[in-house]
C-alpha cells in the first residue's frame, strides 16, 4: 500500500495521519497511543519522525525535524501538566544532565502556567527543528522563543520514551511496539 493510501491511525477518537510535513521534511508516524492516569484517558499522542525508531536513543540519533503531537482528552490545569512534564524529565535524567537544562525546564513550567487550562481537543506539539531548537506550540500558538538548550528535546522525549516513562503502554505505542 502506498504511503498516500495508508489510513490514519485513530486512538481514543483522535486521528493521526500516516505522514506529516515539518520544516520542509516528510515525517512518518512512528506510533500513537493514549496516556492513562489511573483509569482515565488524559491525552492521545503521536510521534512523527524522519524514519522509524524503537528506542529513545534511536529517536535521538535520527537527523532532521521531529514532532510529538498531543491532543487532550480531558480538561487539566496546564500548570499541573507542566509540573508532570518536569517530573517526567527529572525521573529520566541523572542530576548532572538535568542541571544542564534547568533554565529550559523552568521556562517550560512558566509557559504551561501562563496557558492556565487545557480542554478536551486542545493540542500541544513539541517540535525539534535542527538549527532552531525545540518549539512548543499550544492551541496552535508557538510559546515564546525556541528552546535552544542542547539535549532539551531528547530530555522531553524521555518523559514518554525514557527508562521510567509516564506510561509504559504509551511508550510502546509511540515506539511502534503496541500490538
Amino acid at each position: 500500500m502506498s504511503a498516500a493510501a495508508q489510513p490514519a491511525v485513530t486512538v481514543a477518537g483522535v486521528a493521526y495521519a500516516p505522514r506529516a510535513a515539518l520544516a520542509g521534511s516528510d515525517l512518518v508516524l512512528n506510533g500513537a497511543g493514549v496516556r492513562y492516569k489511573a483509569v482515565f484517558q488524559v491525552y492521545a499522542a503521536g510521534l512523527y519522525l524522519p524514519g522509524r525508531a524503537d528506542t529513545l536513543q534511536g529517536v535521538a540519533a535520527l537527523p532532521g525535524p521531529k514532532r510529538l503531537s498531543i491532543t487532550m482528552l480531558r480538561a487539566i490545569d496546564s500548570a499541573e501538566l507542566g509540573t508532570l512534564f518536569t517530573r517526567g524529565i527529572e525521573d529520566n535524567l541523572d542530576k548532572a544532565a538535568f542541571s544542564q537544562i534547568v533554565p529550559a525546564v523552568l521556562r517550560m513550567g512558566e509557559l504551561f502556567a501562563a496557558t492556565r487550562r487545557l480542554a478536551p481537543g486542545d493540542q500541544i506539539t513539541v517540535d525539534w527543528l535542527p538549527g532552531t531548537g525545540t518549539v512548543i506550540t499550544v492551541k496552535g500558538q508557538p510559546q515564546g522563543e525556541p528552546f535552544r538548550e542542547a539535549g532539551f528535546f531528547e530530555a522531553l522525549m524521555g518523559i514518554w520514551l525514557g527508562p521510567r516513562p509516564a506510561d509504559w503502554k504509551l511508550k510502546d505505542a509511540l515506539l511502534g511496539r503496541a500490538g
